[in-house]
């Protein structure tokens, strides 16, 4: 069985999909498929090491100034090759595409011409996010129109998790759909007993836009400060909010305490992790982030280290009822709340033992190969129809 992955973002790439898909491919292959992967370039300077046994196609992207697939003239980029890659490439048995949209629909397209089924993985309802960027309604109207049109195809969507698919309910996506969760990849992310930072070290790790609103921890640490005065912030990743969170930064004369690195490959963030005394996630406040769940959880908690959540959506009641006394706390998006778990957090920082119990609990509980492995299942049940 030929198995095609369409998705404009991939290993050696630093991304939660990069690493789910990833596994997707690998597990494809072990079953016995053949396996190719349709996917752009990766950024300058990056490190390719493609995993064995799988065909990796790679065409050159149109990338922002932080080297991110990111805006729809960047998408429409890989977007209108990758058309004519699966067209005139050799028939599959299954498309595997990841959003956004505009992807998707370009698979529709390709799967009807070709009589092949597809399905996606739909980690978001990404139009609604880009009401945050836009309030051009002729242009959310479409995207919209657009989004659910490449959903309605599919034959399954691989849904992050179960609000996630009442949402696409409540919009008459009523395309058969699966909560797969969310996990991490413990060959990377793992605890190698490093002791807690000192001074005290809080790590954000992962992209920082908009609806992210990172930004709270930059205002939470005069308040931190006041308590721990070595304290530090360290982002690794991207996003466009990161100009507004140095020039913040500064304002509040903390700029000494707060680091921004570009994105790093997640064997180099694992120790980084491990280390820290607490990783810490935001999702702002607003509607589309309701059903949105902070993925970066899952590395921190398979790295031994305790999280700090504050926004909104399903990783509040994730971390509510973890089942692990260590997993981490969430509180309401405030400065105040934010300021005061950070400095609880370095007070009484989680010890070697329990950060060792607390990732072989994660990789018991959120192994990204589990999630893989169930995927696949469906996945092949469909071409085999």
């Amino acid at each position: 069985m030929r198995v095609v992955i369409a998705t404009r973002i991939f290993g050696p790439e630093v991304s939660a999909a990069s690493a789910i898909l990833r596994t997707w491919a690998e597990e494809f292959r072990d079953r016995g498929c053949e396996v190719t992967v349709v996917t752009a370039r990766p950024p300058r300077g990056a490190v390719i090491d493609d995993p064995r046994g799988i065909e990796i196609r790679r065409a050159r992207v149109k990338r922002d100034k932080q080297q991110y697939v990111r805006g729809y003239l960047s998408y429409m980029s890989f977007d209108i090759p990758l058309a004519f890659r699966l067209l005139f490439s050799r028939k599959a048995d299954l498309y595997v595409v990841e959003p956004p949209p505009t992807t998707v629909a370009v698979v529709r397209v390709i799967a009807a011409l070709r009589r092949t089924p597809y399905v996606v993985r739909a980690a978001d309802y990404w139009t609604e996010a880009a009401e945050l960027v836009t309030d051009n309604r002729f242009i959310i109207g479409t995207l919209k129109r657009l989004e659910a049109w490449g959903l309605r195809g599919a034959r399954m969507l691989f849904a992050a998790h179960e609000p996630l698919m009442q949402r696409f309910r409540e919009v008459g996506i009523d395309t058969p759909a699966v909560p797969i969760g969310f996990g991490a990849d413990t060959k990377d992310f793992r605890y190698d007993e490093q002791p807690p930072a000192e001074p005290p070290v809080f790590v954000y790790a992962g992209t920082h836009s908009e609806w992210h609103g990172a930004g709270i921890f930059v205002e939470a640490m005069p308040v931190v400060l006041e308590r721990h005065p070595d304290a530090r912030l360290e982002f690794y990743g991207n996003g466009e909010e990161r100009g507004a969170m140095l020039t913040r930064a500064r304002e509040l004369g903390v700029e000494t305490a707060v680091e921004f690195h570009g994105p790093i490959p997640p064997v180099a963030l694992s120790p980084i992790l491990a280390g820290a005394t607490a990783s810490v996630a935001s999702l702002a406040p607003v509607a589309p982030n309701e059903y949105a769940l902070a993925t970066k959880v899952y590395s921190s908690l398979a790295a031994g280290c305790p999280v700090i959540f504050t926004g909104v959506g399903p990783t509040i009641a994730f971390l509510d009822d973890a089942g692990h006394p260590r997993a981490g706390v969430a509180v309401p998006y405030d400065v105040d709340a934010t300021a005061a778990a950070m400095i609880a957090a370095a007070d009484a920082p989680v010890q070697p033992p329990e950060r060792a119990a607390l990732a072989r609990w994660s990789a018991d509980e959120f192994s990204l190969a589990a999630i893989a492995q169930r995927v696949v299942d469906e996945s092949l049940a469909i071409a085999d129809a």
